[in-house]
């Protein structure tokens, strides 16, 4: 009992309430260069291989730890090292989305490609100083929690852009739904105001040298060099069966004959409800059976989950199946990421986080949006059934990797 009750006060706390909207602000321009742009193009005509190779726009995800040091020396002059970027950059970010809002994908694609590129720069930049606050202001004892909550205002905010923003598409053009989106990033600029600021507790860099250089040497004299490289190549690996499924996830709905308002009700609804609860109860389970156990069950459920799609592959235009995939997927994502996040903090030194958690969370981007842009055209020559098998056999490689350094019985 005095264990629930102290679970359930550190969800209570104001930092925790920071987390859950600063998360919010973290995950709302992922889908408008992503999914919700292809359900854009879609209903433009635009072809599919086309649609999935703009998956290349989100690069910077990827290679967000070149310019992360950067976040790690230099302070601007207001709010503190952390919150001072996150600020800057979410306002940034409100006039980047509002520059999308101006671009027509029939006439132009190369422009509005360009213009989701800069969004996604940005949003890869507001990442790093988000990731790193997470970092620095969670003591140990509230990584399972902090890593649930910031995944639920992520998640959340994929569900505003994915779901919701797919229904005012069916009433609004397409550029006022990005405008609209646009003006909510000011939630995040409001959230970085409030926020506590991290207490230091290490030096951070002195000079842009030892930003760029002492974070890797650290992690690797750390860890030693094989088990670094193997984590580096787990973490690449890890959620890429669910990457594959959920780059074409939307095309696949729209083309078996769902209707925009169909996918964002059902993602909006029963599907916002198993995102909290999976979040949650990823938290919770976290806490509980410890980061190793976590990455093992919530892996196994990311990769059986995509066989949620295969079913509904086979069915075809169903709503009572679209309603189980969604869910499933939502579920299982809100647990698996919650498990990740709080590995990837498990493994950053606080003197370093942003260096650090950009270099791992730019190699997790590798698989969700560089190994993924040929799915498009996989999805073509294979057919969806096929497909989606693929998508459960991508999983496979990373979870083989589990044992190596993330023993079922291991410390985390």
């Amino acid at each position: 009992m005095t264990d629930l009750k102290s679970f359930v006060q550190v969800f209570q706390s104001r930092k925790m309430a920071a987390l859950l909207t600063i998360g919010f602000a973290s995950g709302l321009p992922f889908f408008l260069t992503s999914k919700t742009l292809q359900a854009w193009m879609t209903v433009e005509g635009i072809d599919l291989s086309a649609i999935g190779l703009i998956s290349l726009v989100a690069i910077p995800y990827s290679l967000k730890f070149l310019w992360s040091p950067l976040l790690d020396c230099f302070v601007p002059p207001f709010l503190g090292r952390r919150r001072g970027w996150l600020l800057l950059l979410q306002g940034f970010l409100v006039m980047a989305i509002a520059l999308m809002a101006l671009q027509k994908p029939t006439k132009s694609l190369e422009l509005l490609a360009i213009s989701a590129l800069f969004v996604a720069f940005l949003s890869a930049s507001q990442d790093i100083a988000a990731d790193a606050y997470r970092t620095d202001v969670l003591e140990k004892r509230e990584m399972g929690a902090g890593a649930a909550i910031f995944v639920l205002g992520y998640r959340i905010a994929l569900l505003v852009t994915g779901s919701f923003a797919l229904m005012l598409a069916d009433f609004l053009s397409w550029p006022t739904v990005y405008s609209i989106l646009a003006a909510l990033m000011g939630i995040g600029m409001l959230a970085s105001l409030w926020a506590p600021e991290p207490q230091v507790k290490e030096r951070p860099p002195e000079s842009l040298f030892e930003a760029v250089y002492l974070p890797f040497v650290e992690f690797f004299q750390r860890l030693g060099w094989f088990r670094g490289a193997m984590t580096l190549l787990f973490i690449m690996l890890y959620k890429l069966g669910d990457s594959v499924a959920a780059n074409m996830s939307t095309p696949f709905l729209l083309k078996i004959g769902f209707s925009q308002t169909d996918i964002g009700a059902i993602q909006g609804g029963m599907g916002l409800i198993a995102t909290i609860v999976g979040t949650l109860a990823g938290g919770a389970f976290l806490s509980k059976w410890g980061i190793n156990r976590s990455l093992w069950i919530f892996g196994g459920f990311q990769a059986i989950s995509n066989f949620a799609y295969f079913a509904l592959a086979q069915l075809g235009k169903n709503y009572s199946g679209l309603v189980v995939t969604i869910n499933i997927e939502n579920f299982c994502g809100g647990m698996g990421t919650a498990a990740f996040i709080a590995f990837f903090m498990s493994l950053c030194n606080s003197r370093f986080s942003a260096t650090q958690f950009a270099l791992l969370s730019s190699l997790m981007a590798v698989s969700r949006d560089i190994l993924v842009a040929p799915s498009g055209a996989i999805a073509e020559a294979t057919g969806w059934p096929l497909f989606f098998l693929i998508s459960i056999a991508a999983a496979i490689p990373g979870l083989l990797l589990l044992p190596i350094f993330a023993p079922w019985n291991g410390e985390r």
